[in-house]
């Protein structure tokens, strides 16, 4: 089981040979998109391109509404994957390949390449203070459960912050590995608070999920956001749980779990 950073919050999971993407951006640096008075600027392209990471047998998708988790690249390459887990009103709009969950809903999953099957539930997420669901819309995170490994669960958070939902993920399930969507994106129209989480809420996590490794993402590659990997690393360095938190290098694969 291991975890290839590519670009943003996109990352390739390999578990018992099954293939997962997290939110796939593949746009090059430069690129930016619009949303009325808010306009999303990318610094930097994947460290791979799409065709050397299939085949991928499942997307893993937060959410499609906002271009730093789903990009004109990433809504290419979804038709590319056997299916596309998301919200119930991405699943609605994506159409094709697109499966709806929501917050606490599961599916068995198995790859046709091999005789793998893991367990993919959705989790609650909160993109921004209280409030911000209006705004923000549906955004769900994942836990995926390799069949005979109960103890080796991966939350894979999405664009949340810390708050009770996350709490709740660590109470139902026993998680081995956290991949957690950092950054603490901040858009001006939207107002001066953190919409994904910061350093303050990734050690908050790390409590909360005291058996894990914490493994950062979506912490680069766009203007947007205020804190980068080397602010967690000092964050965590500073609070005594460097052991806790593991830094990916693009492109490197690294084990889930040691």
């Amino acid at each position: 089981m291991r975890i290839t950073l590519i670009g943003g919050p996109t990352a390739l999971l390999e578990i018992d040979g099954i293939r997962l993407l997290t939110d796939p951006t593949f746009d090059p640096a430069g690129s930016q998109i619009s949303y009325g008075l808010i306009t999303l600027r990318k610094t930097a392209g994947p460290v791979l391109p799409p065709q050397q990471l299939e085949p991928i047998d499942a997307v893993l998708l937060s959410h499609d509404q906002h271009a730093d988790n789903l990009d004109n690249g990433g809504r290419e390459f979804l038709s590319h994957a056997q299916s596309v887990f998301t919200t119930p009103s991405g699943a609605e709009r994506l159409g094709g390949n697109a499966h709806s969950l929501k917050p606490w809903q599961s599916v068995e999953f198995s790859s046709p390449r091999n005789h793998s099957t893991i367990r993919i539930t959705a989790t609650p997420a909160r993109h921004g203070p209280p409030g911000i669901e209006s705004m923000s819309g549906e955004v769900i995170g994942f836990v995926i459960q390799p069949s005979g490994n109960p103890t080796r669960a991966i939350y894979v958070t999405g664009d949340t912050v810390w708050y009770e939902g996350v709490v709740e993920v660590a109470q139902r399930f026993c998680i081995g590995a956290v991949v957690l969507f950092a950054g603490a994106a901040r858009v001006q129209a939207r107002g001066p608070f953190h919409l994904t989480m910061n350093a303050e809420d990734a050690i908050a996590t790390a409590h909360s999920f005291p058996n894990a490794c914490i493994f950062p993402v979506h912490h680069h590659g766009w203007e947007h956001f205020s804190e980068n990997q080397q602010t967690l690393i000092d964050a965590f360095a500073k609070q005594g749980l460097a052991h806790r938190l593991q830094p990916l290098e693009l492109g490197v694969p690294t084990p889930l779990f040691k």
